[in-house]
């Protein structure tokens, strides 16, 4: 009795809201519930980042592996759901041999068998299913892959743009150092200054020029780096921009509860955690009796044209019951093993969810600070390059030393170098915004 209760259990109902609780509002300060934009892309207003991202998702490589592994998987749902049906094989043949009497003879053959296990429990459809659902995970994934990529791209074109821009800022800053040089190396040759002043100088002019050399480093990194992605042979054929696009407008983030449907890896892990409950039904069932029916027949003759003769052809048909009694343990092993898998596709399935969340009120959050930092760096730059303007004015008054005017040049540079970067992080944490709600390209 204790058998086929275990057996005929039905799996559980999964559903993504009763598994995991949500908060009814983001925390985020900057947060509104209103619906997000199911298109990202276009709020840049940006063709030529439309036009990369669209060469990445036809071209990218690891993306076209993903949708192989899609096609892999359906099929492999079509061939664990093949076993519901009858298997029919035929085979045709010729058979010659030699008597003592040095007489031959040879025959033509047709032979058909077939098989079917009548599915009364469930249990390969149980097994397809889990197949099916497996192939689902594998499809989000490859939805996943796609938003993923086209994040990516994205990023990745933004900061082309940004290690452009620091290798101009970084280019100005060596010319403004040769022009600091040639002005100390004559107020030296006048006799006006040290021979000390002309030696921090073109120290600090070989910095400069070793800064230069590493942002202009970092500009083919990045740019291999974004070819790769576009699934192209590297060849640095992007064009500069002068400046970094300014971040759309404030995203509406919708309701936490709707990001367990929309978000990708979590709609693959709960079609793998239903696919561990199908495995689960499919191996108590193993348990239950098998119902298999047999067929086998066929006609031989010497002669091909009597192969198609009705009359000729023999067959037998047989029905079998199968009831496992003692198998060492296997069967009871195999449905502990997949409660065992279920329970880690559920544990797996709430850390999933609950990172989506942690994902999504970062990104929130750090909005509201990068646009309080990009905006006091700003301030930053503006005052540095009044500041570096009256250095090089009070330098040549003699009222100043000359570590003093070359501190002046570099916190100009490091304030410049600053904004660029939080420019593109805020762009940047835009992006992995969007990502992190699911939103559509």
């Amino acid at each position: 009795m204790m058998l086929l209760l275990t057996a005929c259990a039905t799996t559980p109902e999964r559903n993504a809201t009763d598994m995991t609780p949500s908060p009814a509002q983001w925390t985020a300060a900057n947060a509104s519930d209103k619906p997000i934009a199911t298109q990202w892309l276009v709020a840049f207003a940006d063709p030529e980042l439309s036009a990369l991202v669209q060469d990445a998702l036809n071209h990218n490589y690891d993306l076209k592996a993903a949708a192989a592994r899609v096609d892999a998987a359906r099929q492999q749902a079509r061939i664990d759901g093949a076993a519901r049906w009858p298997q029919l094989a035929f085979a045709a043949g010729y058979q010659r041999g030699a008597a003592i009497t040095n007489s031959e003879s040879g025959a033509f053959e047709a032979l058909f068998a077939m098989s079917w296990e009548i599915d009364v429990w469930g249990r390969i459809k149980a097994t397809q299913q889990a197949a099916g659902q497996d192939a689902e995970a594998v499809a989000a994934d490859y939805h996943g892959a796609g938003l993923s990529l086209a994040a990516r791209t994205a990023q990745s074109y933004f900061e082309l743009i940004e290690a452009n821009l620091q290798a101009e800022v970084a280019e100005q800053s060596t010319k403004d150092r040769r022009t600091i040089v040639d002005l100390v190396r004559g107020r030296f040759a006048r006799g006006l200054t040290r021979g000390l002043d002309l030696r921090l100088v073109l120290t600090d002019l070989e910095n400069a020029k070793a800064q230069l050399a590493g942002a202009r480093n970092r500009v083919q990194i990045v740019t291999r780096r974004l070819e790769v992605l576009l699934g192209r042979y590297p060849g640095n054929s992007f064009k500069k921009r002068s400046a970094l696009p300014t971040p759309p407008a404030a995203l509406s983030a919708g309701l936490p509860s709707e990001l367990l449907a929309r978000r990708p890896d979590l709609v693959a892990v709960l079609s793998r955690l239903r696919a561990a409950d199908s495995r689960v039904e499919s191996a108590k069932k193993a348990l239950l009796p098998r119902i298999t029916l047999t067929a086998a027949g066929g006609t031989g003759s010497p002669a091909l044209t009597e192969l198609i003769d009705p009359r000729a052809v023999a067959w037998n048909l047989a029905m079998g019951l199968v009831q496992p009694i003692f198998t060492g343990g296997r069967l009871t092993a195999a449905i502990h093993l997949n409660e065992a898998r279920t329970e880690e596709a559920f544990n797996q399935y709430q850390s999933t969810a609950l990172n989506a969340f942690r994902e999504v009120e970062q990104a929130l959050a750090a909005e509201s600070w990068l646009r309080e930092q990009e905006r006091a760096l700003k301030e930053a730059v503006e005052q540095t390059e009044a500041s570096r303007k009256l250095a090089i004015y009070s330098y040549r008054q003699g009222l100043i030393e000359i570590l003093t005017l070359l501190d002046s040049y570099r916190s100009t540079l490091n304030a410049q170098s600053a904004h660029l970067y939080v420019q593109r992080q805020l762009l940047s944490n835009r992006i992995d915004l969007y990502l992190a709600l699911g939103g559509g390209v």
